[in-house]
């Protein structure tokens, strides 16, 4: 693969959007065209390099940091990333978007609804959240800040996942219309 080729999905939405299931979908149809490529998922950047953050604005505007520099390691040794990341602030989006490249990302809003996703709620966060075990849940006591013009809208709750798979390897390397500030 060229290394000017390698481009970064970035999937962006509540918990139990279906982000990662996406990003592991997208990285399997990726494999099968023998491209290289590398899911980077916010819970096991939180598991690992991203241990010592917390959930402030701060905290997550440097875990979205922290995924964009991988992402663009990666990109420029010729491997694809897929991001599964909550990252709820734009102006955190932006930056990440910046240090990529815009030439190299496509963003991707997983715009499941929210009671979808606390329907979902496979690791009980919400419930949680709801019930004042804890606080910054995005969606619950935290703001989610839309992508104003993402590449793509994929609402799990109506698109199965080879149907997402599909319009996001349907032209990868399209040039994005939008500037991220």
């Amino acid at each position: 693969m060229n290394t000017d080729s390698a481009i970064t999905w970035w999937l962006t939405g509540l918990s139990g959007a279906g982000k990662s299931t996406l990003a592991q979908a997208l990285a399997s149809a990726l494999r099968e065209r023998e491209e290289p490529v590398c899911v980077i998922d916010g819970d096991e950047l939180r598991s690992g390099l991203c241990n010592d953050l917390g959930f402030d604005e701060a905290s997550r505007a440097e875990n979205v940091r922290r995924a964009a520099h991988l992402a663009k390691m990666l990109n420029a040794n010729g491997i694809h990333a897929v991001v599964a990341l909550v990252s709820p602030s734009a102006q955190a989006r932006a930056a990440a978007y910046r240090a990529i490249g815009p030439q190299r990302c496509r963003e991707i809003h997983v715009s499941t609804p929210l009671a979808v996703c606390e329907q979902r709620d496979t690791k009980g966060l919400y419930a949680r959240a709801r019930a004042h075990q804890m606080s910054q849940m995005t969606g619950v006591q935290a703001a989610y800040e839309e992508p104003v013009s993402p590449l793509l809208r994929i609402d799990t709750s109506v698109t199965d996942v080879a149907q997402a798979v599909a319009r996001m390897l349907a032209d990868p390397m399209a040039t994005p219309t939008r500037h991220w500030i």
